[in-house]
């Protein structure tokens, strides 16, 4: 679906939308693998294609938060937490890099040397942000400014991918609440184990060293794991092998869901609405509901509208873009 996503042609000319989702989705793949450390140097260049690479911090943060909580509260290990956040830290502040390297820049050309009264107000803020001042001086870019009835149009233009991404979110929520309410805490011991990338500490404390000997203590030792944990978990497997938690509304999604949710709140209310389209189409939890909205044979009708929508989008934005009207 993404190769016919809503905002294919900004993916198809020369323009920083493609390099940024490289990088981004490059950087979950690294992230999922349990290569933590790539992934934060891919997430670092998404923020250096497109300035809500920063975004992508969100992803190592609930990591972190649930290592630490591992760490402290069920192997009560105070020096691993300390680690854990220390280590947590220092990815999202490589992340930030880019971000914050270029500010230090427009502040160096633009600030630095000039006298007082020659300084840009923005130069004379606490925290001189070249990016805010400028999205909300010559754009007017800000919360709910773009609420006028004048932007009707770019609302409507918007709706779809605002639409589609607001029932991925509370669909998910519905199903999984407790989740929701909890965090990501919740989660059945099943779930956190599939997906131990993200919430446990199993990867950093057994590093995949593959030798002959350890290979079957390996092995003896899961075979005799696993025959007592069969008489415990019965009831829980059957829950997490259940519709209702797994695919999409697993627990390996709900950072994913947060991610587009929070995305999706800033592209209603704060930005010019009808960059949703672009701007969200690099959440991949987006295309994950879509799927199941397809697959499902409860959802017939939303396969016909899904298409029909990217080859509409696909169509006008090709045509609009193209002749420099506004699409997005």
């Amino acid at each position: 679906m993404f190769c016919f996503n809503p905002a294919s042609i900004f993916y198809s000319s020369i323009y920083s939308e493609s390099l940024y989702a490289l990088f981004s989705i490059g950087g979950l793949y690294h992230l999922l693998s349990g290569a933590s450390n790539v992934a934060v140097l891919w997430f670092a260049l998404s923020g250096c294609a497109r300035s809500n690479g920063i975004l992508n911090a969100g992803y190592i943060c609930f990591q972190t938060m649930h290592r630490a909580y591992e760490a402290f509260y069920l192997k009560k290990r105070v020096c691993l937490s300390v680690q854990v956040l220390v280590t947590g830290f220092l990815r999202c502040v490589c992340i930030c890099l880019p971000f914050v390297a270029f500010q230090a820049y427009g502040y160096y050309n633009i600030c630095h040397g000039h006298k007082l009264d020659e300084l840009r107000p923005w130069c004379k803020g606490k925290v001189p942000l070249l990016y805010n001042f400028i999205q909300s001086h010559y754009w007017g870019v800000g919360f709910l400014r773009y609420f006028q009835f004048k932007q009707l149009p770019n609302f409507l233009l918007a709706s779809p991918i605002l639409s589609l991404a607001v029932c991925s979110v509370v669909s998910y929520m519905k199903t999984r609440p407790e989740l929701f309410i909890s965090l990501g805490f919740q989660a059945t011991e099943k779930e956190k184990s599939s997906s131990a990338r993200l919430y446990s500490l199993k990867d950093e404390l057994e590093p995949d060293v593959i030798t002959s000997s350890n290979i079957g203590i390996r092995d003896l030792r899961h075979r005799k794991l696993n025959k007592k944990k069969d008489v415990t978990i019965t009831s829980a497997a059957a829950k997490s092998n259940s519709p209702e938690t797994s695919g999409y509304f697993s627990a390996d999604v709900f950072p994913f869901v947060v991610h587009l949710g929070l995305m999706t709140a800033t592209a209603f209310f704060i930005m010019h609405v009808q960059v949703a389209t672009r701007f969200l189409s690099a959440s991949p939890s987006l295309y994950w509901f879509a799927s199941h909205l397809i697959a499902s044979p409860r959802h017939r009708k939303w396969e016909y509208l899904i298409w029909s929508y990217c080859a509409a989008y696909i169509l006008l934005g090709t045509l609009l873009f193209s002749n420099f009207y506004p699409f997005t």
